[in-house]
């Protein structure tokens, strides 16, 4: 019973990590055509400070990198779903955790009844040897 017990959670928490797996092991960026990109010469702007030149490099606008705004909306979609699923996750650890302090004090708890049963079943028996010691002694003395 205890061990299908911990199997069905093991079972439960793996399959709501399944997804969160899946989704980043099975990420593949959208192809597009190349001949669709826009392609902007990369230029060099050149800068003098307080006597050192300094090189940078424009970025491109968003708009202008293949996928653009709807790569990042994807992206920040994914980012919420694992938000999300880590919140549940912080959820299910704590309702593990009250769970398990339930099952422990539930344990312990039988484990003393368990204790006090055996203690009251060995009073029996004790008591029934000693009234059938008596009987056999006392069937002995009226025999004679």
């Amino acid at each position: 019973m205890k061990l299908s017990k911990i199997f069905a959670s093991l079972l439960c928490v793996s399959v709501l990590s399944v997804g969160s797996v899946m989704a980043e092991t099975s990420f593949t960026p959208l192809n597009f055509d190349e001949s669709n990109a826009v392609k902007a010469p990369a230029t060099t702007t050149s800068r003098t400070v307080s006597g050192v030149q300094a090189k940078g490099t424009d970025l491109l606008d968003p708009a202008q990198v293949t996928g653009g705004t709807k790569m990042q909306t994807a992206i920040t979609e994914i980012d919420k779903a694992q938000m999300e699923v880590r919140n549940n996750l912080l959820n299910y650890k704590a309702k593990y955790a009250e769970i398990d302090s339930k099952y422990q004090t539930t344990k312990a708890e039988r484990a003393a009844m368990r204790k006090q049963v055996r203690q009251a079943e060995k009073k029996i028996k004790n008591l029934d040897k000693a009234k059938n010691t008596i009987r056999k002694n006392f069937e002995r003395k009226s025999n004679i």
